[in-house]
């Protein structure tokens, strides 16, 4: 039930992709069959677990071998922004440079026209004219985007390389006490290279 890794070859990952392509592979459950429910705003306060998927990205097909599911567990609150969520991921992927990133909320599958995007201000001049206006993550705390447990939303990061995630919304619950989030609970498969080495 869980998103499988998908990759792209060699050649292909030298590849740009425009601004309404979409990741070449479909985990077997996808943010297509899950279906937005922004009905029940939880409290502001409340503890958000998501589970984080890579889905396509500039990886070899040894690494994917080795590593055939990569993804990370996010607890965050909801009085928390997407510009903080982004934070956690970088560091919960061992990222080394930062670049252009958007979530999109509320659509079928990743890169969907009809998703409600949130990325930085500077990014809405990186896309086409016809796309939907992007909010600020900054001032998007996640309790406002409506979320429920089942739903799933989609991260684009680098708008050139084009790594793509599915977030899963696992649980909506109480924060503890004396507890810093973000926070990275739970690593599954090595963090793949900012930059792979194709040659």
């Amino acid at each position: 039930m869980k998103p499988t890794k998908s990759t792209k070859t060699a050649k292909s990952a030298k590849q740009t992709k425009t601004a309404n392509s979409s990741p070449k592979h479909s985990p077997p459950d996808t943010i297509a069959d899950r279906p937005s429910n922004p009905a029940a705003m939880p409290p502001t306060n409340g503890l958000y677990t998501l589970d984080v998927f890579i889905l396509d990205g500039p990886v070899t097909e040894d690494f994917v071998e080795e590593n055939p599911e990569i993804s990370r567990r996010i607890e965050i609150q909801g009085n928390q922004t997407l510009a903080d969520f982004h934070k956690i991921l970088f560091k919960a992927f061992d990222r080394e440079e930062d670049h252009l990133y958007e979530f999109q909320i509320g659509g079928q599958g990743p890169n969907d026209p009809e998703a409600k995007r949130y990325g930085l201000p500077q990014s809405a001049s990186r896309r086409r004219a016809k796309s939907p206006p992007v909010q600020d993550v900054a001032s998007t705390p996640i309790a406002s985007l409506g979320l429920s447990v089942d739903d799933a939303f989609g991260y684009w990061f680098d708008f050139g390389d084009d790594w793509w995630h599915q977030v899963n919304v696992m649980s909506i619950s109480q924060p503890e006490p004396n507890t810093q989030y973000p926070r990275i609970t739970q690593r599954v498969g090595a963090s793949p290279p900012q930059y792979a080495d194709f040659g």
